[in-house]
């Protein structure tokens, strides 16, 4: 599967938060992860500052696709992932903090992991013990390594195994 990936992941990872905290104040959200709707696809466009077409991972059968959100904000997007489900293991194909949450001006931080502990806690939780595997573009190999503690398999292969994914969890969620 991940051979097969057109995508390698250049989502910069600029905090580990124990859910997003909005920059200026440090004010920590309360935030959930959800399935995406057919609304949410039309918002999350190339022409509303999205880099990746969303509305192609969303239509793909073998996928399935999360928006993060803050519990008192549900119509805002702050961030989308892209996964699949496969045997042993979840495969995230694309992840992206939303316009609002990327660059300089960026509104929040910890969306980036926050999307990486719903992938371990969904391999977690379906028996895989929290293995995750991606591609991640050259320059976010060490990042990836530094911040997630992911291991670099070779190529732009990399897998998060269960101490890390068990961390991320224990990070974002309460269990």
């Amino acid at each position: 599967m991940s051979d097969d990936s057109i995508y390698h992941l250049n989502l910069v990872i600029d905090d580990l938060t124990n859910s997003i905290r909005q920059v200026d104040s440090g004010e920590s959200f309360e935030t959930e992860v959800l399935p995406v709707t057919d609304e949410d696809i039309k918002i999350a466009t190339k022409k509303n500052s999205w880099h990746f077409t969303w509305k192609t991972e969303y239509n793909q059968d073998d996928r399935s696709v999360f928006k993060l959100i803050k519990s008192d904000e549900p119509d805002i997007i702050q961030g989308l992932l892209s996964l699949s489900d496969l045997e042993g293991y979840v495969y995230v194909h694309l992840a992206e903090s939303a316009p609002i949450n990327f660059g300089t001006d960026k509104l929040h931080e910890g969306v980036g992991g926050n999307l990486f502990a719903f992938a371990c806690k969904r391999s977690w939780d379906d028996g895989n013990e929290g293995f995750v595997s991606f591609q991640a573009k050259t320059k976010l190999i060490t990042h990836y390594e530094k911040v997630l503690g992911a291991v670099h398999t070779g190529g732009h292969n990399m897998i998060i195994y269960p101490q890390e994914a068990l961390f991320l969890i224990k990070q974002y969620y309460k269990v």
